[in-house]
């Protein structure tokens, strides 16, 4: 199944950017929904009923799709952010579920803080009537990539695939972030695109683990 869902989903990435360069929206929104399933598929194939984490994980896969679908909406980016935050929600609690929060490492959270707080500072005069609901969404991210690091440890299987799977994903927001308020260009869409998916992808896969 690993390799099966990473080659659909490299194929389907690849189409999406291809649509960008093209102009097709078309396949590019087509390309882009049916790759966002891929990952929400996998996490519910390997879903095990009365397991806390995956449930959340599961629901988190499932507003990241929908966030997706959102971005790609001509006025969807405000709604896709809303959408996006609660994924990182239901991703903080999946983690509450395996390591409490109060047992969560203090020393991840430093270079987390500092890495935000340079994005939130180089973005801030350009964010405008957006300004708080981007902080709030940095500050959410940066607690779900401070809460995968908690849940690295001999206790828990798969932690250093959460870990990955949510720096992935935190770094492909700072090239959307990127995109949309400093510069609109081709190569954030060409490194972002492919670190959310595969981000979204190690995440599911820890699902069952």
């Amino acid at each position: 199944m690993v390799t099966a869902a990473a080659v659909l989903t490299a194929v389907l990435v690849a189409t999406v950017l291809a649509g960008e360069r093209s102009g097709g929206t078309g396949v590019r929104v087509a390309a882009k929904v049916a790759a966002s399933l891929v990952f929400v598929a996998v996490g519910v194939l390997r879903y095990e009923p009365g397991h806390p984490y995956d449930a959340w994980i599961v629901l988190g896969l499932v507003f990241g799709a929908v966030g997706d679908l959102l971005l790609a909406l001509p006025r969807g980016f405000l709604a896709g952010l809303v959408v996006f935050l609660l994924g990182h929600l239901a991703y903080v609690v999946a983690f509450h579920t395996l390591v409490p929060v109060s047992s969560w490492a203090l020393e991840p959270l430093a270079p987390v803080i500092l890495v935000s707080g340079v994005v939130v500072n180089r973005l801030w005069p350009r964010l405008g009537k957006l300004r708080f609901a981007v902080l709030g969404y940095v500050t959410v991210i940066s607690i779900m990539v401070w809460g995968a690091a908690g849940t690295v440890g001999p206790a828990h299987a798969g932690g250093w695939h959460r870990l990955a799977g949510a720096v992935l994903f935190y770094v492909s927001d700072l090239f959307v972030a990127r995109n949309r308020f400093v510069e609109k260009r081709f190569v954030n869409r060409a490194i972002g695109l492919p670190l959310y998916y595969a981000g979204q992808l190690i995440l599911a896969f820890t699902v069952g683990a």
